[in-house]
């Protein structure tokens, strides 16, 4: 994707990080009806653009269900371990993880939704970043952002600054775009 190659958070932070996620996906309450309501469906691929643990990854697939397809890539190898044995647990045959430092590795225009929750504050090369989720995404397809790290006015800067975006809804910190300026 870049040479400005992102590394992953050691193994000991990455831990720490997803046990605070639980409680963080509990206090946040139903996380499939918040992708529900973005406008995740049945028989779509969505790709979960630095999946962590995969909060957001096994809800997405129970809703694109056995017709639908989720990628869950991240750049930490205990991440891809969480999502696959989450998975096997659930017998959610729908999920492939992706290990990487930012390339896909999909076919163009082949991902009806991105999700890039609390990741984008930790990509060196912005740019090419969006320049590779702006590939994989079909043309009527969105790309979701939200980062707590950083205020909604400077995702949308990053985001639409790329002109590659442009701003389709915002639900507080919740930004979601569509290809193009």
């Amino acid at each position: 994707m870049s040479e400005q190659q992102d590394e992953p958070m050691s193994d000991s932070h990455f831990k720490f990080m997803s046990f605070g996620y639980v409680f963080r996906d509990l206090w946040h309450g139903n996380l499939r009806a918040k992708l529900e309501k973005i406008g995740i469906g049945e028989g779509q691929t969505v790709l979960d653009f630095g999946c962590g643990p995969g909060s957001y990854t096994i809800p997405a697939a129970k809703i694109v269900g056995e017709k639908g397809k989720v990628y869950a890539l991240d750049i930490h190898p205990l991440a891809i371990e969480a999502v696959e044995k989450k998975a096997r647990k659930k017998k959610l045959t729908n999920i492939t993880a992706i290990p990487s430092h930012g390339d896909t590795g999909l076919p163009d225009e082949s991902v009806d939704v991105v999700l890039l929750y609390d990741t984008i504050h930790m990509i060196k090369d912005k740019p090419a970043l969006l320049k590779e989720l702006q590939r994989v995404l079909k043309a009527d397809g969105f790309l979701s952002v939200t980062d707590h790290h950083l205020e909604a006015n400077e995702i949308s800067e990053v985001v639409e600054g790329s002109g590659l975006f442009s701003p389709r809804e915002r639900d507080k910190g919740l930004l979601n775009f569509k290809k193009g300026s």
